[in-house]
């Protein structure tokens, strides 16, 4: 008999990783606060509900919560009608929300205090795309023992899956200085790209040669899919990371000027992006 597992918050990533974890030959057990899922969900083979209790309850061993925030998170587990309402003795919350270390920490200390279920984090990168090709990357941390018996999980939702050790908000952590890294690098190939122009280079044949060469990245090889990403969308929320990086920067007095300088120029490019729409 497959596993029962259960997935609270099936947004545009969180739909996908359900469809791969139904078929990894696991039982899906779903709830979403926009029932307009429902339907598309059912048609995948995932078991919609529609109590967050029922999830608690028909999940075997593990839920993951991919909902939007901590307040969201609080309320999925806490709330009147949430898992906590259910039996979770000795299950564990996946948290998969995108949260900064600090607050990760915080949500850890209220399940330990608060209720009988375990929580680890693992945090995501790669998108919807990644989310749909079961290609993310998977940070997780949290008791080494819960971590590996959930590797078939990540695996059913991941190509790439990275232990940052037992303590909660690594993840996170190791999640902001990718995210750190890919808008610093965002950053440079925009510049070398803008001095192209300048002497009318041709841009499609100037990213091929740094395909080849000591300046290719990711961000140079997808520079078409990332040159139309939007303020409303992916550069807010690379920005949020960005932000949230530099916090922790200035928290732990860790100097990062290249990720604020990074942060700066991103927040103009957006007010720009905004005001040609």
């Amino acid at each position: 008999m497959s596993k029962k597992i259960g997935f609270v918050g099936l947004g545009a990533v969180g739909f996908p990783m359900a469809v791969n974890l139904k078929k990894a030959g696991f039982e899906v057990i779903g709830y979403d606060a926009f029932k307009g899922v429902y339907e598309k969900a059912e048609a995948e083979g995932i078991t919609m509900v529609e109590t967050l209790k029922e999830v608690a309850e028909q999940a075997d061993e593990a839920i993951i919560s991919m909902v939007r925030d901590y307040d969201q998170n609080v309320e999925v587990i806490f709330g009147a009608d949430g898992l906590f309402t259910g039996e979770t003795k000795g299950k564990t919350v996946i948290c998969m929300s995108t949260l900064d270390p600090d607050t990760m920490k915080q949500l850890n200390q209220k399940v330990e205090e608060e209720s009988d279920l375990n929580l680890i984090d693992a945090g995501v990168s790669g998108g919807v795309s990644g989310a749909e090709a079961g290609t993310l990357s998977i940070m997780v941390s949290g008791p080494e023992n819960i971590v590996k018996s959930f590797q078939p999980y990540f695996e059913a939702m991941g190509s790439n899956i990275f232990y940052y050790g037992n303590e909660t908000g690594n993840s996170q952590i190791a999640k902001l200085i990718n995210n750190l890294i890919l808008g610093i690098n965002m950053n440079a190939v925009a510049e070398g790209l803008k001095l192209a122009k300048h002497f009318n280079l041709p841009e499609a044949e100037l990213l091929n040669l740094l395909e080849v060469s000591t300046g290719d990245s990711w961000v140079v090889r997808n520079w078409s899919d990332v040159s139309e990403w939007t303020a409303d969308t992916t550069l807010n929320i690379l920005l949020n990371d960005l932000t949230a990086a530099n916090n922790q920067g200035l928290k732990h007095h860790v100097t990062l000027p290249f990720s604020a300088l990074a942060t700066t120029q991103l927040l103009d490019s957006m007010g720009e992006k905004e005001s040609d729409s």
